[in-house]
């Protein structure tokens, strides 16, 4: 397998414990595709999910140089290959890459299909292109954060910065949903493969505004997580903190993939930066009559 999707799945398997993938070689020495997903049992029952700051799994196929029919032909019995070999499970939930788009072998074998929206600024070379496709408001919160609030973003380590993502919540009543643990063996495990950064804008009394956490192979850069302080949340530092990230990431991979969101104002935010909205299918299987009921029931109450 190549490189990238090797790096990504050694991290993967040191962040998110209970981990396997299923392997299709079909007659061939090297592994042609590949589906890697993260599994728990709950009441007995075998749930193969999207792991919490993961944004999407979903399979793997070896790069083919057939003609496009029969590609097609390749891409069915690989994916076949790859369901066959998946636990026997109760509930089957993933978010695929949106580089993935031909699910139709595994809508064959009972899966169902939404679509999510993430947002990508590609051809990150460009800066003042980029600048430029920005709305007025970010341009303006930009200029705001360095001439007004005189901010300065620098790095940090994830124990400052987990202060920060928890202020997200905490202005919510909520409490983080994922675990203090978890952020810091993502760090451990990209910072051992120089694949991460964190990004914190700073005033001059040393007051910590907002922070962006993003992490990167070489196709992409991904924002993880965010952070800000609740009383500091109108100095533009975050849309400042997001510009840095995005520089920053052109001098080390290719795009920005802003992960998201689906929910309306973070929708709002990420589009205002110019990148293009971009589809990614959230594949799914329910095979347990409770959990079925249980998800008939969340769907009513929404």
């Amino acid at each position: 397998m190549g490189d990238i999707f090797q790096r990504l799945l050694f991290i993967a398997q040191h962040v998110h414990r209970v981990f396997e993938q299923a392997l299709t070689h079909i007659g061939q020495p090297q592994v042609l595709a590949s589906l890697p997903y993260s599994f728990r049992n709950k009441f007995g029952l075998t749930i193969v999910e999207q792991p919490q700051l993961t944004q999407s799994l979903g399979p793997w196929l070896r790069p083919s140089q057939a003609k496009y029919a029969k590609k097609l032909g390749q891409e069915k019995d690989l994916l076949q290959g790859l369901v066959d070999q998946l636990p026997a499970f109760a509930k089957y939930h993933q978010n695929w890459h949106y580089s993935n788009t031909n699910w139709l072998p595994f809508y064959w074998r009972g899966f169902e299909q939404a679509t999510g929206y993430t947002y990508v600024l590609n051809d990150l070379g460009d800066e003042k292109k980029h600048w430029d496709g920005f709305q007025t408001n970010i341009r303006t919160d930009i200029r705001k954060a360095i001439d007004r609030h005189k901010l300065v973003v620098s790095s940090v380590d994830v124990e400052e910065f987990i202060e920060l993502n928890k202020m997200v919540f905490s202005r919510q009543g909520m409490s983080m949903p994922y675990s203090e643990s978890l952020v810091r063996r993502i760090d451990a495990a990209c910072d051992k493969h120089n694949a991460r950064k964190i990004f914190v804008a700073k005033d001059d009394e040393g007051r910590s505004h907002a922070g962006v956490y993003i992490i990167w192979d070489e196709n992409s850069a991904y924002y993880l997580m965010g952070g800000g302080d609740p009383d500091l949340r109108n100095s533009g530092a975050t849309s400042l903190c997001m510009w840095e990230a995005i520089k920053f990431a052109a001098t080390v991979t290719k795009r920005f993939d802003f992960e998201g969101s689906m929910l309306e104002p973070v929708e709002r935010f990420f589009r205002a930066f110019g990148a293009t909205q971009t589809p990614y299918f959230v594949v799914t299987k329910t095979k347990s009559r409770l959990l079925r009921v249980k998800n008939t029931l969340q769907a009513l109450r929404r």
